[in-house]
């Protein structure tokens, strides 16, 4: 595509004007675009700015027909919320796209979108304060994290998921440690695991010294687990115990982010999927369930550079 010789590229942000020249449209098509949230864009003092770079990207994502996928296959961490917003997304979308979630835990997630076999990893892993600085981290373990960008999803109440009984000692978390009590253990590199290993070591001990009656895939499979009396105690979120009508003893929040590459974060789908997270009846379930924060929805939180 040829430019005009009196756009000036040296800029890392251009205006709109400078965007309908070098994308060869009209101005009133940028506006459509940016407002729509189709194309990557900011708005600085209530004027429209867009990062250079990023529309190259973008540009080269739609050529390969990167805007009209019709699929949006994400795995990662377990949620309760995330799963009934891509159920009711997946039924909007009906026969016009293929929306799946299969909770996987953040680890084997993150392998999925490392080898291109899903579009999006959901994870946590650790508090929400110090989730800014682990989250990036943990994907810069990852060959293709320079292509990867972090989308806040919500933050959510963390802790564990107890038998009703056992909110009895519920002022002193260091009693659920006793071998009486059985625990549904989490698989090895999901966050639910991390938080639990964490939670251990700040009372000296390790896993070993729990009684371990069962190992869960998701967070809802280790409430069933509790719900039918395989297990007293597990880590998990406010929301999955309300779910299950079991007892739970807060121990904070977290940041629940969606990993997924550049190119996907500015699909048709994946933007309008946003748009549902953030969506009133989305909110609403969120209230229902409990335990949840959507201020920040949709935020970029890491890889804009």
């Amino acid at each position: 595509m040829s430019k005009p010789q009196s756009l000036d590229l040296s800029t890392p942000f251009l205006s709109v004007k400078q965007v309908s020249e070098y994308l060869q449209i009209n101005e009133k098509k940028v506006y459509a675009l940016a407002n729509d949230g189709h194309i990557p864009a900011t708005k600085v003092t209530g004027k429209w700015m867009f990062p250079r770079e990023l529309i190259d990207r973008w540009m080269l994502d739609s050529s390969h027909s990167g805007l009209l996928k019709d699929r949006l296959i994400i795995a990662g961490s377990d949620d309760p919320l995330l799963y009934r917003i891509v159920n009711n997304f997946a039924a909007d979308m009906g026969s016009r796209a293929l929306i799946s979630y299969s909770p996987t835990g953040t680890g084997i997630g993150l392998k999925l979108l490392q080898s291109q076999r899903i579009d999006v990893c959901g994870m946590h892993w650790g508090p929400q304060a110090e989730s800014s600085m682990r989250h990036p981290a943990l994907l810069q373990q990852y060959a293709q994290y320079k292509h990867w960008v972090l989308i806040r999803a919500f933050q959510r109440e963390q802790g564990l998921i107890i038998s009703p009984p056992l909110l009895k000692f519920s002022e002193d978390p260091e009693a659920f440690f006793d071998p009486q009590f059985r625990w549904a253990m989490r698989q090895k590199g999901s966050g639910a695991q991390r938080f639990l290993l964490e939670l251990l070591s700040h009372f000296h001990k390790s896993t070993d010294t729990l009684n371990c009656e069962t190992e869960a895939n998701s967070e809802r499979e280790a409430a069933a687990a509790i719900a039918m009396d395989l297990a007293d105690i597990a880590p998990g979120t406010r929301s999955v115990a309300n779910e299950f009508g079991l007892g739970f003893i807060s121990l904070g929040w977290e940041s629940f982010d969606l990993a997924l590459p550049r190119n996907i974060w500015f699909r048709h789908l994946f933007q309008e999927f946003i748009n549902e997270l953030k969506s009133l009846p989305s909110q609403q379930m969120a209230e229902s369930l409990s335990g949840y924060d959507l201020t920040s929805c949709g935020e970029l939180v890491w890889g804009d550079d």
